[in-house]
């Protein structure tokens, strides 16, 4: 009988019980359904039978950090001897030595933990070559669309040191972002026999619908449908195994999860400094208001989100990733997103993001300059337009008395300090009408104010009452760190 760490879900044994010893194995488990945790047991067991002695993991940059700090803490048991390791193209001396060391420790359990991002370089090739060398290991890619374009260099060699995996993973929500020929790479990593094609030209030829196209002098073949499906998704379940939040029936009805938000050094740097100088404010011995120290918290989360306004109101952009990580986790998600930000400036920015990546008619806002008339509009189309997917808005305004059940998903951009904004915001999708889980996520920068917000708020505790005196210097000892 396996011995979990932490107690699985119905539908997390299902899975495991469907993959422990398969040699190559997919988890389409929807965001929020526990796939990292199918991940570790499954290497877990793996390991305590002697059949691997190494699992690598490929995350993007928003994600990879999270294994560490939280999956494999929470997850993997305490029994099983293990050291973690951490890719950084730009490692310094201490952190360069414990690469290396890993590369010669054998004795535990070695799981390297890598950026997919960096496959696009000689210097992560070299460095895994001689970390597997004779070694049994598992090689896992989470959020596997990030390999789904089977021209891209970091997709051919993720490929290439696959074909060395005594077992391989790919774990993600939405296998298909934007058409199931997505799906190729991501099994050809696996195994090509699974879906019986040795070229993608092939698989394309079965599946897809092809027209020749002409352009002035060019011409060039366009996909223009689909065809076969049916045999496609036949295939993919002797392999994989699917699972929503919906028909995963033992999870709660509120599923709570963060997405990590890489800084810039741009950023680091003006953090460090805004965070001294508000130290400096509360240890300056004068009487320390809420409001005081909230607006020098507002101007600490206004730089995670990527600006910075200066003393004349003037908005100054920072570099930063806030908006890639936001896309990332939407490519995870089935079905239509709220996004809260409690800054119009970033609602403004998202907006424009999801336009270019979805359409224009993807995408509808609700915030202080919104007129009533676009106001009900908007609602209206998120309701019921299929189209329109995401309702971007700003919780003080439209978080309450809305009605917004179209939506099974909401991402926090930024948070506002408010307990009452955060519980109404939270109940516009999860109320009367709503017949599905709700999944909620936070973009939060490791080792910020971010997190601390953020846990005080799904504590349910007021913040105001945590802001002043040795709380607020508690929540500025830690500076964030860049992660390459």
């Amino acid at each position: 009988m396996f011995n979990y760490k932490t107690k699985p879900y119905a539908h997390q044994k299902e899975a495991l019980f469907r993959s422990f010893a398969s040699k190559n194995y997919a988890y389409f488990m929807e965001m929020g359904c526990g796939k990292s945790k199918v991940l570790i047991d499954n290497i877990t067991w793996l390991y305590e039978n002697k059949k691997i002695d190494t699992a690598i993991i490929l995350a993007p940059k928003g994600v990879y950090m999270n294994w560490k700090n939280s999956e494999i803490p929470t997850h993997l048991p305490d029994n099983v001897e293990k050291n973690v390791y951490v890719w950084k193209a730009s490692a310094n001396k201490t952190e360069k030595v414990v690469l290396e060391e890993g590369v010669k420790t054998r004795d535990k359990l070695r799981v390297l933990l890598v950026n997919v991002e960096a496959f696009a370089t000689a210097k992560v090739i070299r460095y895994l070559d001689a970390f597997i060398h004779r070694s049994d290991f598992l090689l896992a890619v989470d959020e596997s669309t990030t390999i789904k374009n089977i021209k891209a260099k970091r997709t051919k060699a993720v490929l290439r040191i696959g074909e060395s995996a005594k077992y391989k993973r790919i774990l993600t929500g939405s296998p298909i972002t934007q058409s199931p020929m997505d799906l190729y790479s991501q099994c050809a990593f696996l195994d090509k026999d699974l879906l019986g094609f040795d070229s993608y030209w092939s698989f394309q030829g079965r599946y897809a619908i092809i027209r020749q196209t002409r352009m002035g002098n060019h011409s060039f073949q366009q996909v223009v449908g689909f065809r076969n499906l049916e045999e496609l998704t036949d295939k993919l379940h002797r392999f994989a195994y699917r699972v929503t939040k919906e028909e995963a029936l033992d999870l709660p009805e509120k599923i709570y999860t963060t997405r990590h938000v890489n800084l810039t050094s741009d950023q680091i740097k003006h953090y460090n400094s805004m965070k001294d100088s508000a130290v400096a404010f509360l240890e300056g011995g004068d009487m320390v208001t809420a409001p005081e120290v909230m607006t020098r918290l507002l101007r600490l989360q206004q730089l995670l989100c990527g600006y910075l306004v200066t003393d004349d109101g003037e908005t100054v952009e920072i570099a930063n990733h806030r908006i890639d990580a936001m896309l990332a986790t939407i490519e995870e998600m089935d079905g239509k997103v709220i996004i809260w930000s409690r800054f119009r400036h970033d609602i403004k920015k998202i907006k424009k993001a999801l336009d270019k990546a979805y359409g224009s008619g993807t995408v509808v806002t609700y915030y202080g300059d919104t007129s009533q008339e676009d106001r009900d509009k908007a609602i209206d189309r998120f309701q019921n337009d299929k189209e329109t997917r995401f309702f971007v808005g700003n919780a003080q305004t439209a978080g309450r008395g809305l009605t917004l059940t179209a939506a099974t998903n909401v991402i926090y951009y930024s948070n506002d300090f408010n307990l009452e904004t955060r519980i109404q915001s939270e109940d516009r999708c999860h109320r009367i009408g709503q017949t599905s889980k709700v999944l909620y996520v936070d973009l939060v920068v490791p080792d910020s104010i971010d997190v601390h917000i953020v846990k005080v708020l799904q504590s349910k505790i007021t913040l105001a009452g945590r802001t002043l005196g040795e709380e607020a210097r508690e929540w500025l000892k830690v500076s964030p760190k860049r992660n390459d």
